[in-house]
């Protein structure tokens, strides 16, 4: 072999490992995340007014109060960034982020608590209660699946304070 042809493989085998560093990278993601509620008088704390998972989770969504709004619902499996922000006015806020199995997974919701049970429901991390207009910032590496975003102070999630991710390949 030539010394130019090996130098032209040399040049080839490194153009591919700098784009395979490149892609690598490029598999990071960054989700913008909005806490939000239409009033003061947004929470509800009883199970008439809970917004549960489901195939028709998203029918009664717009009755909501209060809810999680993210940029992009589905996102490739490695580092995921959620840059989540308290838009209210009025009332703090936090999200929490759990596995789920499916869409219509049983959430371990505690009636007498009015939140969800974070041990139970396998709590992988979370930005704290935010006051209102204030930001924050979790950074984990997911696996594919599905996970529950969600404000778990009590009568926000059963006011419609979740979204689902969908974590790809």
């Amino acid at each position: 072999m030539t010394l130019t042809r090996r130098m032209s493989f040399l040049a080839i085998g490194g153009l591919f490992a700098a784009l395979s560093g490149t892609s690598a990278l490029a598999a990071d993601s960054t989700i913008a995340v909005s806490l939000w509620d239409k009033g003061a008088d947004s929470v509800m704390m009883d199970d008439a007014h809970m917004f549960p998972l489901g195939k028709d989770m998203m029918a009664n969504m717009g009755m909501a109060m209060m809810g999680i709004t993210i940029d992009n619902a589905t996102v490739p499996a490695g580092k995921v960034t959620f840059d989540v922000v308290n838009t209210s006015k009025d009332i703090i806020h936090e999200m929490v982020l759990s596995p789920i199995a499916s869409l219509d997974a049983k959430i371990p919701y505690s009636t007498d608590l009015n939140k969800i049970d974070e041990d139970a429901a396998g709590h992988l991390g979370e930005v704290a209660e935010l006051d209102p207009g204030k930001s924050g910032v979790l950074a984990i590496d997911l696996k594919p699946g599905l996970y529950l975003l969600y404000c778990n102070i009590p009568g926000h999630y059963i006011g419609g304070m979740w979204t689902v991710l969908t974590v790809t390949e």
